[in-house]
């Protein structure tokens, strides 16, 4: 049988505490930030790491670091702090006519090619709805639903989503963008294998784009030669107008910047190309009427 813990030794000041030492690495720093005496500090920490019965911090000269249970506890102590800041809000939001959160993580694709119009027609119907949207890389999308951070996701389908509910959304096709000088510029459709004899612009690590093209290159035995790598769309293209490479994007999500910045268009003729988006949420938590609403305009039969 497991064993627990009496929660009720537990108090927000503590907690607090334990949070601004574990992010400043100093006990000290972390009693100024709480307003509380060096001894006082030291002694709830004492009692913290007692009543849970695991060291949670490491104590030097140099300061102090979290052990592996310290990065756990850590985490839960965030996920708690930000549950009560969105217990505020929401509570809040009622006393002004609001009647519903709803926390949506979507991926850059999805974000700047279908979701403004989705969410415009939405809110115009619910305007007693209020969508909390956040952009992210797909991989944090899934595990931020698993984690109840989020309540529902637009990420890229090739992300790894076990435990989730997956429904289609759309498909959006990937193409070449590059230079008008460039060698490739006055091809209409090229193989994914024959760009990567040449530099790429690409995005940072963790774009699940630049796994999905990196997985593809390693397949044909090669790699991408990334020159620069940027953190969103608008900047890939304006580092391609520049002459640094050559990129894989959605067209829809650059179609403006293709038009201002006169890229060339080439088709790419592997099917990976046209590549699928999904919604998912969280079986396991329930969602609320707000987010169920959302939902079904996500996702119309």
């Amino acid at each position: 049988m497991k064993k627990s813990f009496n929660l009720s030794r537990f108090d927000f000041v503590t907690l607090r505490l334990f949070c601004a030492v574990a992010q400043s690495g100093s006990i000290t720093k972390g009693a100024e930030t709480c307003h509380l005496a060096l001894s006082a500090a030291s002694r709830r920490l004492s009692d913290f790491e007692s009543a849970t019965g695991s060291q949670l911090l490491e104590r030097s000269k140099k300061g102090v670091q979290l052990t592996p249970a310290g990065h756990l506890a850590l985490q839960h102590c965030i996920r708690l702090f930000q549950g009560l800041e969105r217990f505020n809000s929401e509570l809040s939001d009622y006393s002004q006519g609001i009647r519903g959160h709803v926390r949506l993580w979507a991926n850059m694709s999805s974000l700047t090619e279908y979701l403004p119009s989705i969410l415009h027609d939405f809110l115009s119907s619910h305007a007693d709805i209020v969508v909390e949207l956040e952009e992210q890389l797909s991989g944090d999308i899934a595990r931020a639903l698993i984690d109840g951070i989020a309540d529902i996701g637009v990420l890229a389908n090739e992300t790894p989503m076990d435990g989730l509910t997956v429904v289609p959304f759309q498909t959006n096709e990937l193409v070449l963008l590059c230079h008008a000088s460039h060698p490739l510029a006055k091809q209409k459709k090229v193989d994914f294998k024959t760009c990567l004899q040449y530099d790429f612009v690409g995005l940072n690590q963790g774009s699940s784009l630049l796994e999905l093209t990196s997985r593809v290159a390693e397949k044909e035995g090669q790699h991408m030669h990334l020159r620069v790598q940027v953190r969103s769309f608008d900047a890939m293209c304006h580092m391609i107008a520049a002459g640094l490479g050559i990129g894989v994007l959605p067209l829809g999500a650059c179609a403006s910047q293709v038009q201002a910045l006169k890229l060339k268009v080439v088709r790419l003729k592997d099917p990976w190309a046209q590549r699928q988006l999904a919604v998912a949420f969280n079986p396991k938590r329930a969602l609320s009427p707000s987010a169920q609403l959302l939902l079904k305009a996500l996702t119309p039969a």
